[in-house]
């Protein structure tokens, strides 16, 4: 079985849904099936370069400091009850391009579910901007990914047909 998930590395119920997925593969009796995460950006457009905090992101977009002070107090409940600490108030907005071009590389070398834990651990727990090239290098690094790849990958057009394809559905 395949199953194939659209998702963003800066999406809480994004995070939230893999933790409830793994809960669920691990009371099948079946044989493990195959998880294979595609690109969504939820927000394509977000600036490449150093990002803001995603609370004064949330603010602007959602209405003011209460707005989103609701909204990540929200999330981070639901989070705990899945068991996830996220730290909202160190994550940055990131532009997320590189994220699943990296996760794309990561698919390709049978790691992609290591990277996707990486980032989302590194973006919701850690505070770190997911869309910097040294946090996607480390986090690639530790999910088994070879440094200099990593940088080859980046540095030239790597995944980017992949990405593109997956952001509009596609998957081949």
């Amino acid at each position: 079985m395949l199953i194939e998930v659209w998702s963003d590395v800066v999406c809480p119920w994004c995070y939230i849904g893999k933790r409830k997925l793994e809960l669920a593969l691990s009371q099948y009796e079946g044989p493990e099936p195959e998880v294979r995460y595609r690109a969504f950006q939820l927000d394509p457009r977000a600036p490449h370069g150093p990002g803001m905090p995603v609370r004064e992101a949330y603010a602007k977009k959602f209405g003011g400091e209460e707005a989103a002070d609701r909204i990540l107090q929200r999330v981070t409940e639901a989070a705990a009850e899945v068991g996830l600490g996220f730290r909202l108030d160190r994550a940055i907005r990131a532009n997320t391009l590189d994220a699943h071009r990296l996760l794309a590389l990561a698919l390709e070398e049978g790691v992609q579910r290591q990277l996707k834990e990486e980032l989302l651990q590194a973006y919701f727990v850690d505070g770190q901007d997911i869309g910097a090239s040294s946090t996607l290098v480390e986090r690639g690094v530790s999910a088994g990914l070879a440094e200099d790849r990593i940088r080859e990958w980046l540095d030239g057009p790597g995944g980017l047909d992949r990405v593109r394809r997956s952001r509009r559905g596609r998957t081949a």
